[in-house]
């Protein structure tokens, strides 16, 4: 049962993968409207909500677009850098939501930076202690247990960035519209974008759940 509920959100993660790199590619191709880059895009917005000291700059990758409030820097692959169209537009207001975000002392955002250190912690340890815990479950079980512990904080992470992610989703589609940056035509577009890369999120934090709840029952069924 459980293998199918793990090919089920493999599947799932799959599909939706496919869904936002194919409408990004369909929606970079649909101009704005009056041209702007995304980082003219991430430049005007900052200057319309008074913010200022945010960096940007171009990143190597695809959809490897990130805020780091480490250092205040808008991090824009180089097709949303340098892109003129709503996929580019959408991406680069979302991820300066991120920087409002920041600079309103988004609680959510808050929460999240203040989890990043025992995140990275658990990420760079924890499946070498699962496996070791799998392993020594009946002469240590309290090894799988920490294994656990670890897993639960990443989990926890997936979960308190959805409200993250969806609020600077909002944040960019509600300025994009009152900016003038999208159209009638163009605003569903954007919209449409924004939407199917927070499924990636949704379905991150879901399997990873599924996960956890895999390894409790691992260790609880030790005692059968």
């Amino acid at each position: 049962m459980i293998w199918i509920i793990f090919i089920g959100f493999a599947l799932a993660s799959w599909l939706v993968s496919h869904q936002l790199k194919s409408r990004f590619a369909n929606y970079s191709k649909i101009p704005t409207a009056n041209g702007m880059s995304g980082k003219e895009v991430v430049e005007k917005m900052l200057r319309d909500n008074n913010i200022y000291g945010v960096k940007i700059e171009s990143v190597e990758g695809e959809l490897t677009d990130h805020y780091n409030p480490a250092d205040k820097t808008i991090n824009l692959s180089e097709e949303v850098y340098y892109g003129t169209n709503v996929a580019a537009a959408a991406v680069a207001a979302h991820e300066t939501g991120h920087a409002l975000q920041h600079a309103q002392a988004y609680a959510w955002l808050g929460l999240r930076s203040s989890l990043v250190p025992a995140v990275s912690f658990s990420s760079r340890y924890m499946q070498w202690i699962l496996l070791g815990g799998i392993l020594l479950i009946n002469t240590f079980p309290a090894l799988l247990l920490f294994g656990i512990f670890l897993f639960a904080m990443t989990t926890l992470f997936s979960f308190i960035t959805l409200p993250v992610e969806i609020n600077a989703s909002n944040r960019a589609l509600v300025w994009l519209q009152t900016s003038g940056i999208t159209t009638t035509q163009t605003h569903e577009k954007a919209e449409d974008a924004l939407k199917w890369a927070g499924y990636t999120y949704v379905i991150a934090a879901l399997g990873s759940l599924a996960t956890l709840l895999y390894y409790i029952s691992i260790y609880m069924g030790r005692r059968n």
